[in-house]
């Protein structure tokens, strides 16, 4: 991955609204959402959620998909994989051991993405 694009993602996700749809997406990965429910669910108008949907998809966070009259919004998991790889690919000076307890973290996050199959999730309800 390049820097630029890294740097574009993290851009895309510093921002209120946009890292909120983007973790309400991922939970609800990989089927994705229409742009209705997620501007219901973060309670945002059509205009403001349309400007930052396009926001995470210009980052390569978000892909969109039409079905029938709507639009389908689905977080972009491998992207983030990339991202994630990107920013810990020198963890720990080059001891990959060491970065065990973060890849064990994240592993289960993006697979199970809110899921039941998520154990910790399932154990917290």
């Amino acid at each position: 991955m390049e820097t630029k694009r890294a740097i574009a993602m993290l851009g895309a996700l510093a921002q209120e609204t946009r890292l909120a749809i983007f973790r309400l997406l991922i939970r609800n990965a990989p089927r994705g959402l229409p742009a209705g429910a997620i501007g219901a669910r973060l309670r945002q108008p059509p205009p403001t959620l349309s400007f930052h949907l396009n926001q995470l998809r210009f980052a390569g966070l978000v892909i969109s998909r039409r079905q029938s009259r709507s639009i389908i919004y689905r977080a972009n998991l491998d992207a983030m994989a990339e991202l994630l790889a990107y920013l810990t690919r020198d963890c720990c000076g080059g001891r990959p051991e060491l970065c065990a307890p973060l890849t064990a973290l994240a592993a289960p996050a993006l697979c199970a993405s809110g899921s039941s199959r998520n154990p910790r999730r399932a154990a917290r309800r």
